[in-house]
């Protein structure tokens, strides 16, 4: 980093000649003059040159042109005045370049994840953010009760959080659709385990994240970020609550969707004699739901359902005789349970079939 004597002069242009006049007439520095600190600012931001650094720059001229001697206030008002100039246009040209990048990474995950432009290009843009096409990654997307936004508070905490851990190389942080996206090397598992857990702690708990597989290449990328935005329907059409749902531990569901008539078929035939229930066919078809989402455990299924093991167990024994198959029985329960996880895709009963 650079320190106080390594920056160049052209940056400390005017300032002494400022403060020289400031001790001989009294007057303040003009407009124009602080100006050009302004403009000598923002100069020194975009050559990469540390704020600390130029302040102590400046600070050095100030010594040598007061040699020690006592320093009326109004010169030293007149320094405060030319350095918070500087500053300002430092920190402006800082605030711009930041704006830039977040522009240019919202552009690049846009056309990265849509597949909308040159693969050769899109390797040269991916390399200034830490990705290197040819390799396999995986995405991660993160929504939260309310959507995300570029430099929000949660980001920040978030990206905080991966820098430190990981370096700014390691992965690529951005928004879309109001989620947040992080792409990550295919084999760098604990990149994403540790975005996932950061994304709940940064205030998302009623948020989820959905983690799709690595796959190579660019259109990897977007098949792994299918997955993940699958991953998430998935979750509100069966009701997962996560905090993290892999599309790996999902891959069941979309072959089951796939053939929808024959799925239809099968909850129709299978289901549709439970509308002959009292109250119809939602109270018992619940009861299976959170019979099957217990593991098959009659006291922690009651306890989801607010009854009595009694109470379930008479449902229970309900839809077996209307349905003709035992919930019970792990011959006819691959069935059963098939069937209930086709209603919830289909949205059955409320979706007629």
């Amino acid at each position: 980093m650079a320190t106080g004597r390594d920056i160049p002069e052209e940056y400390l242009e005017g300032y002494v000649r400022i403060l020289e006049n400031v001790a001989v007439t009294g007057r303040r520095p003009g407009r124009d003059e602080l100006d050009a600190r302004r403009a000598l600012g923002e100069k020194a931001a975009e050559a990469g040159y540390a704020l600390r650094a130029l302040v102590g720059a400046h600070l050095a001229a100030t010594r040598a042109v007061l040699g020690g001697h006592h320093t009326p206030d109004h010169v030293m008002a007149a320094v405060e005045q030319a350095v918070d100039a500087f500053a300002e246009g430092h920190e402006r040209a800082q605030r711009m370049a930041v704006r830039q990048e977040e522009a240019a990474r919202r552009e690049f995950i846009d056309d990265l994840l849509l597949g909308r432009s040159d693969l050769g290009r899109l390797s040269e843009r991916a390399a200034r953010f830490g990705l290197h096409l040819a390799h396999a990654h995986a995405v991660a997307v993160a929504r939260g009760p309310e959507s995300y936004v570029d430099a929000g508070s949660a980001i920040r905490k978030v990206e905080l959080a991966m820098t430190t851990r990981f370096g700014n190389r390691t992965f690529l942080l951005a928004t879309k659709d109001g989620q947040l996206i992080c792409v990550a090397p295919g084999d760098h598992d604990e990149v994403l385990a540790h975005f996932a857990k950061q994304a709940y702690a940064a205030g998302t708990e009623r948020g989820l994240v959905a983690i799709g597989r690595p796959h190579p290449g660019a259109g990897g990328v977007v098949t792994s970020y299918e997955e993940a935005l699958s991953a998430l329907d998935l979750a509100d059409r069966l009701g997962f609550e996560g905090p993290v749902l892999r599309s790996a531990d999902l891959l069941v569901f979309p072959v089951l969707a796939r053939d929808r008539a024959a799925m239809a078929d099968l909850v129709v035939s299978v289901l549709g004699p439970l509308r002959g229930g009292r109250g119809g066919a939602r109270p018992l078809l619940d009861t299976l739901t959170a019979y099957f989402d217990a593991g098959c455990v009659s006291a922690e299924a009651a306890r989801r359902l607010n009854l009595s093991v009694r109470a379930l167990t008479y449902r229970l024994e309900r839809i077996h005789r209307l349905t003709g198959t035992d919930p019970g029985d792990p011959a006819q329960r691959y069935t059963l349970q098939t069937a209930v996880i086709g209603s919830r895709l289909l949205d059955w009963p409320a979706n007629p079939l």
